[in-house]
């Protein structure tokens, strides 16, 4: 059994969106019962500070998320710091550059870091070809180095990844110039289509094989809408026929045990859409699903 401690941090920050529910989403989910379910996998938990956008004393909307970024980085860095796992839970997908750039920073002296990026978006625009200067469309192209340089540059570096250690699935909603910059990057993307053609398993299969190879660790950014609304509409922007929560459920257990796997980020949760909770559970179950110990998963699994 995994007896690394496992430490939640929220973020509450839906300033990057344009629907600002998922700044609640943490809290929701914390009052949902998600360190419970957690700690009954057999895992230890404990629930840390939240970290909160504070757009008041921003001069911007993407000011406030560089900010906020730098500080939910510094949060993510004491816990890896103090040898614990760190799970964040958001918050618009803007939490992202925080959350990865110090997990890059921390495995920098041993090599880069790999990831999994589930959502049905790209989230690779810049501020030069977002129409709408929504952050949280900007993480990813932020995350390989492109972008603002109070997201680029977290820790004094840039190009926390590389191209060759991300692969996305699930995208289904996106604009040409975020396309653009990913496949002149050379970023593996598996869109829904490929994703309903040759089924979740084998796309995390490949994913999975990208963020490995290579990499002194990996990780998930799990973006809620990446699922089908039928499965979790409570998300920011929800787009129709995604994964479903059953194929994830299935393939995403036992990553915890997958040699390398430093951490897991959930985003876009909007309780203020999930009538009847149907989305907090599915976060709850996916959750628990990648971050059991070895005992559970395979009782899960039974």
């Amino acid at each position: 059994m995994n007896d690394q401690v496992l430490h939640i941090i929220g973020a509450a920050v839906g300033e990057g969106a344009s629907d600002g529910g998922c700044k609640w989403g943490a809290a929701a989910l914390k009052d949902h019962g998600m360190a419970r379910a957690l700690a009954a996998t057999g895992r230890t938990v404990t629930w840390g500070d939240t970290i909160s956008a504070q757009p008041m004393l921003a001069t911007s909307r993407l000011h406030a998320i560089e900010v906020f970024s730098d500080h939910l980085s510094v949060a993510v860095q004491q816990v890896l710091r103090h040898g614990q796992q760190p799970l964040v839970v958001g918050g618009d997908h803007s939490c992202a550059v925080g959350t990865w750039s110090a997990v890059a920073d921390h495995v920098r002296p041993q090599g880069a870091l790999g990831l999994i990026w589930i959502d049905a978006h790209l989230d690779a625009h810049t501020p030069d070809t977002s129409d709408t200067q929504a952050p949280h469309g900007m993480p990813l192209a932020a995350l390989l180095g492109h972008g603002a340089p109070g997201m680029t540059g977290l820790f004094g570096w840039s190009g926390k990844l590389r191209p060759e250690h991300v692969a996305l699935i699930g995208a289904r909603s996106y604009e040409p110039a975020e396309q653009a910059l990913l496949a002149r990057l050379g970023v593996r993307v598996m869109y829904m289509p490929e994703v309903l053609e040759r089924g979740f398993a084998a796309c995390f299969a490949e994913a999975q094989a990208i963020a490995q190879s290579g990499t002194a660790g990996w990780g998930i950014s799990l973006d809620l809408d990446g699922l089908d609304p039928r499965d979790a509409p409570g998300t920011g922007t929800p787009v129709e026929q995604g994964i479903r929560l059953a194929d994830a459920l299935a393939v995403l257990a036992g990553c915890q045990q997958q040699a390398g796997f430093v951490a897991m980020e959930l985003t876009e949760y909007n309780p203020l859409r999930d009538f009847g909770g149907r989305t907090a559970q599915a976060a709850t179950d996916l959750v628990c699903a990648v971050l059991a110990p070895e005992r559970a998963t395979m009782e899960l699994a039974a």
